[in-house]
């Protein structure tokens, strides 16, 4: 691995079965990321972004190729438990929170084992509460808390054990809008100050757009990897990815004659940049023109 590089893979393959009923669930992937990123892995149901991530979390193993995280080679680790104990945290759509135990115990729980005693993990997880904003919660069963709060705790319990990598599938996934913008900005505001590299695996692409960079799987492969540099940039090329973009960029093709929520959303953030930028342009003409009259 090359210097500060957290995750490298190389020729990646997963198959699942064999003959003519295999199925290639990623084919030759290739791929370094740098420690302190926040990247997301986007595509379509089925085309290998879960299986991607399953694989750099040493959940299971390729059938050709490697995988490299924090320097180690996982195919040569003798004891997968423990590293992944103490080098990755997962946070998945589901909170997964233990229903009997307190939000305080079921961030204490993957620290059993790791050599904190029982006062040093309460006091982890409590500074980890705090973390996360809930603070005043972490006496609160599961069923006490709302969807986002349970997913916070999940975060929290994600990151018990100081983890290098965190590895989140949909998790935005079962909450509502408010909730998961307000997940987003925590995801972002914890790789900011905790210089934690984190991967979110999404098929939205209003969550990959809250990211660094972003992956896009088609049929077991990285078509595209890119860095966000320019909102409007962005939208204009999730709106070329899309089935509306790919029907316009196609000449002489069928009319169109709908477009789904999601494409409505993206071409209505489109055009309201425009007008912004439009009406901020105008407003710096005039107030030119007056400061020469």
């Amino acid at each position: 691995m090359m210097p500060n590089e957290i995750i490298r893979t190389e020729h990646l393959t997963k198959i699942y079965g064999s003959g003519e009923t295999a199925i290639h669930a990623l084919e030759d992937i290739t791929l370094s990321v740098q420690a302190g990123e926040f990247f997301a892995i986007m595509g379509p149901s089925g085309c290998g972004k879960s299986t991607l991530l399953n694989l750099l979390g040493a959940l299971d193993k390729p059938t050709t190729g490697e995988v490299w995280v924090a320097g180690e080679n996982l195919a040569h680790l003798k004891n997968v438990d423990k590293f992944r104990a103490r080098t990755i945290g997962f946070v998945f759509q589901l909170h997964n929170l233990l229903p009997t135990m307190t939000a305080l115990e079921n961030i204490e729980v993957p620290m059993v084992g790791q050599g904190l005693n029982h006062s040093q993990r309460i006091e982890r997880a409590t500074q980890l509460l705090q973390l996360v904003g809930l603070a005043t919660r972490g006496h609160h069963l599961p069923s006490q808390l709302s969807g986002g709060q349970r997913q916070r705790v999940a975060i929290a319990r994600a990151l018990a054990n100081q983890p290098s990598l965190l590895l989140a599938d949909e998790p935005t996934g079962a909450l509502d809008s408010q909730s998961g913008e307000e997940l987003l900005a925590l995801l972002a505001e914890l790789n900011q100050t905790q210089a934690t590299t984190i991967a979110i695996v999404t098929h939205d692409r209003h969550v990959a757009q809250a990211t660094q960079r972003i992956l896009y799987m088609k049929d077991g492969r990285i078509v595209d990897d890119h860095r966000i540099t320019d909102p409007l940039e962005e939208d204009l090329r999730m709106l070329a990815q899309s089935k509306l973009g790919q029907a316009i960029l196609v000449e002489g093709d069928a009319p169109l004659y709908q477009i789904n929520a999601e494409e409505e959303a993206v071409l209505r953030r489109v055009l309201e940049r425009i007008q912004r930028g439009e009406a901020v342009r105008e407003q710096a003409s005039e107030q030119a023109k007056g400061s020469y009259s």
